[in-house]
């Protein structure tokens, strides 16, 4: 990766750091980033929950619960 000065026009190169490294954590951080921006992941979604708990036969979670843009549409001309 690299970081782009174009004052100087050059192409600097950035080392590369793990998400423990940079003391960054998956709820705090990573959750967060994605809810705000769900372009990080590719495509534009519609956050329905975050920390979804609520399955009747497992105590597991779903840090986030989302839709995609095609299934919206769907959603919303079947309403």
């Amino acid at each position: 990766m690299f970081l782009i000065d174009k004052k100087k026009n050059e192409a600097i190169s950035i080392s590369k750091k793990t998400f423990q490294e940079l003391e960054f954590k998956e709820r705090k951080h990573l959750q967060e980033w994605i809810c705000k921006n769900t372009d990080i992941l590719g495509e534009r979604l519609l956050i329905i929950q975050k920390e979804f708990s609520g399955f009747d036969d497992t105590k597991e979670r779903l840090d986030l619960l989302a839709i995609d843009e095609k299934r919206m549409r769907q959603l919303k001309n079947t309403v």
